[in-house]
């Protein structure tokens, strides 16, 4: 599964839209270029950002974790 559809399926589990947690991102950062098309591009291209990443799964109450292989 790629990051795209992860991220869609965990905002989904949370009954969101990826246009809703865009637009609650939004208004937060004061960043109008946060928008769902903004980010369904950089999913496409492969170009998301760390921080994007980290704000869209903070805002459905997810976050990142670095976890060493065993």
């Amino acid at each position: 599964m790629d990051i795209r559809n992860e991220i869609k399926y965990l905002i989904g589990k949370k009954g969101k839209t990826l246009k809703t947690v865009c637009e609650n991102i939004s208004c937060k950062t004061n960043n109008p270029k946060f928008t769902s098309n903004n980010i369904s591009t950089k999913f496409s291209r492969k170009t998301i950002r760390y921080e994007e990443l980290e704000q869209i799964l903070s805002e459905i109450g997810y976050h990142i974790e670095f976890v060493e292989n065993k």
